[in-house]
């Protein structure tokens, strides 16, 4: 399914759980994942203003281990497309330039209403909610995704989570269809 193209909004990034399951999702190589470093700037300056126990010099960190880790990742030379593009939110315009420019199939973002689908279709553009976008990666390859699941939920140690601590977690992170889901296999998670 690597063909399919998903760029992240920096809404997907900023909590930690739902960018840690689907940094996850995207080495399972379940998808080609795409975002650029005005999306990073977004997720990392609104995570700092919120969040003042976390250090810049983490999220940059983190940033880096990013960019590292998703082959091919960063989307460039997009800027020259915002100025054309109309959106609810102007500041929104980024993400969808960007998705124009790699050839995105999808964005993913936990704000739909943001990115109309009258002016997605003209380039063949889709934004999904993750939680709609979760179902559908369970329909396509539910063993890899359940496992991919499994080891985001085995690699919390401090503290471990249990498989409906864990869930419990997802449904905070807007996911409550793919928690419904999730719990008929909760002893593989």
């Amino acid at each position: 399914m690597l063909h399919l193209i998903v760029i992240y909004d920096a809404c997907i990034l900023y909590s930690a759980p739902l960018r840690d399951l689907f940094m996850r999702l995207a080495l399972a190589d379940l998808y080609q994942a795409k975002w650029t470093n005005d999306i990073h700037d977004e997720w990392i300056r609104n995570l700092l203003k919120n969040r003042p126990d976390i250090t810049k010099a983490k999220l940059e960190k983190t940033k880096e281990k990013m960019n590292t880790h998703i082959h091919n990742c960063l989307v460039t030379r997009y800027k020259h497309r915002i100025k054309a593009i109309k959106l609810p939110d102007p500041n929104d315009r980024h993400v969808l330039a960007a998705a124009i420019q790699t050839k995105a199939h999808i964005i993913l973002t936990l704000n739909t209403s943001d990115f109309p689908s009258r002016t997605l279709e003209k380039y063949a553009i889709k934004a999904q909610h993750p939680d709609h976008f979760l179902q559908h990666l369970l329909s396509f390859a539910p063993s890899l995704v359940i496992q991919t699941i499994q080891e985001t939920r085995l690699s919390l140690k401090n503290p471990p989570k249990t498989p409906d601590e864990y869930l419990a977690i997802l449904e905070q992170q807007s996911l409550p269809k793919t928690v419904h889901f999730l719990r008929q296999y909760k002893d593989l998670i």
